[in-house]
């Protein structure tokens, strides 16, 4: 899918209840979810040792972290949608809610759905809420539920 420009914030308040973007496919391969517990210090086998989550986990395979999964938010937004304005900055806010509602086998693709729950003025900017999901190709449920804050400013 093509990333999906979106002209200002009254452009983006436009769009408050609306899907905003989908991202395109991502895999989540044994070499990055290895790369994340690294970097995390998070070593569950289930995460990294590959024929022990073969035999003795009910998903045959290893899984991605949680977190990992949650830290690819900013790069399945940013290739699905960009919100341009006279910005310096935009950073991530945090977090209202989060759910970690199935896992993310390896090797498995993941994308995004961009829902814009609301558009707030703040000292210096904006918050923006969305409601992000992150689904599993072929899953029947979602990876993550998440409504995650973001501002921007001026």
């Amino acid at each position: 899918m093509a990333q999906r420009i979106i002209e200002g914030i009254e452009a983006l308040r436009g769009l408050t209840g609306e899907e905003v973007a989908v991202s395109d496919w991502f895999e989540v391969s044994q070499q990055r979810i290895n790369d994340f517990a690294d970097a995390t210090e998070d070593h569950q086998w289930i995460h990294i040792d590959v024929e022990r989550a073969k035999k003795e986990t009910p998903f045959g395979s290893t899984i991605a972290h949680g977190f990992l999964t949650l830290s690819l938010l900013p790069v399945l937004a940013a290739r699905a949608f960009k919100v341009e304005g006279d910005f310096k900055m935009g950073i991530n806010y945090g977090l209202n809610r989060l759910r970690f509602v199935s896992p993310v086998p390896e090797g498995k693709r993941v994308r995004a759905r961009f829902n814009l729950q609301n558009v707030e003025d703040v000292a210096g900017g904006w918050q923006i809420t969305w409601s992000a999901t992150v689904e599993v190709e072929g899953g029947s449920k979602p990876a993550l539920a998440a409504e995650w804050l973001v501002r921007y400013y001026q």
